[in-house]
């Protein structure tokens, strides 16, 4: 099996404080030992409660931060190999959480042709990967709109399509809908899904949010800097007991399903959906009303 798109073997961040003397204050491992290989195309989601250390893993992933151990390997390029930066800035996009750190252009096309004009594309290609972003993000109508009049989910779209038009084979998101109302969230994981299926982008999404992983390929849990869970969002979904032990939540309608089992309903584990659960639901509550009757 060839190497996938993100692989990190060993890698240990730590941060180190030191004091006024350069002497090491403080040492805080925020990564300890994590192997991980993604593939091509997949859709994964990394969770993790504050301090998982879910978002210093997505910092190593471009290069903002170097591993104080072990190695990170995006498309095969070490991401501590100085003369590879840039082509791992252009491999691997990030969003993070704020769009308004990330936003430059007084108008949306503007901020999206941004990152292409950077990496010397030439004009009319520009132009042509600008109106494709836009297209591919839904924000084509808000082109010639200044981002401060943008709802924060559409603003994080125009981020979203500023990386797009670097034309990056894998978008990683930190946190991207932190700052969201539920209904900027639901358009920017809609958004990420699409570019996912339609132009087979390889998406690593870091969220807290449990109602954001249910579409996923793949969803790793992080606790203290490790990898804890890692499986499908059905397998992960059914151990609510040890999410629960990583101070994580699980989506309502699994803890919903979750409790009737523990009741003593006859429904599987893993229930993700309203749908899947009604499917269950219904014969079982038909049953009952026949048994009445």
């Amino acid at each position: 099996m060839s190497m996938g798109i993100i692989k990190a073997s060993k890698l240990i961040y730590e941060y180190i404080r030191r004091d006024e003397e350069d002497q090491v204050e403080e040492v805080n491992r925020a990564i300890d030992g994590l192997d991980l290989d993604i593939q091509e195309g997949d859709f994964v989601a990394i969770l993790g409660h504050n301090g998982s250390g879910k978002s210093t893993f997505a910092k190593q992933l471009n290069g903002i931060l170097m591993p104080t151990e072990g190695t990170v390997w995006i498309s095969g390029m070490r991401t501590d190999d100085d003369s590879h930066i840039w082509d791992i800035r252009k491999t691997a996009g990030m969003v993070f959480q704020n769009p308004d750190n990330q936003i430059i252009g007084n108008v949306v096309e503007e901020d999206v042709g941004f990152g292409p004009e950077n990496l010397g594309v030439p004009t009319d290609e520009i132009w042509r990967r600008v109106d494709e972003s836009l297209a591919a993000v839904g924000m084509t109508a808000y082109r010639m709109k200044s981002p401060n009049k943008l709802s924060g989910g559409q603003k994080q779209r125009v981020a979203i399509a500023g990386v797009m038009a670097m034309k990056p084979k894998c978008i990683i998101l930190d946190e991207p809908t932190a700052m969201l109302d539920p209904n900027g969230r639901r358009e920017v994981i809609r958004t990420v899904h699409e570019l996912n299926k339609k132009e087979g982008i390889t998406v690593l999404l870091i969220t807290h949010y449990m109602e954001e992983v249910i579409e996923a390929d793949r969803v790793i849990v992080m606790d203290s800097g490790r990898l804890v869970m890692d499986g499908t969002p059905k397998e992960i979904f059914s151990r609510v007991r040890e999410l629960k032990g990583y101070r994580l939540d699980v989506p309502q309608v699994t803890e919903l399903a979750y409790e009737l089992r523990q009741q003593g309903a006859d429904l599987p584990e893993g229930v993700l959906t309203i749908e899947e659960l009604m499917e269950y639901l219904v014969p079982m509550l038909q049953a009952c009303k026949d048994q009445e009757g």
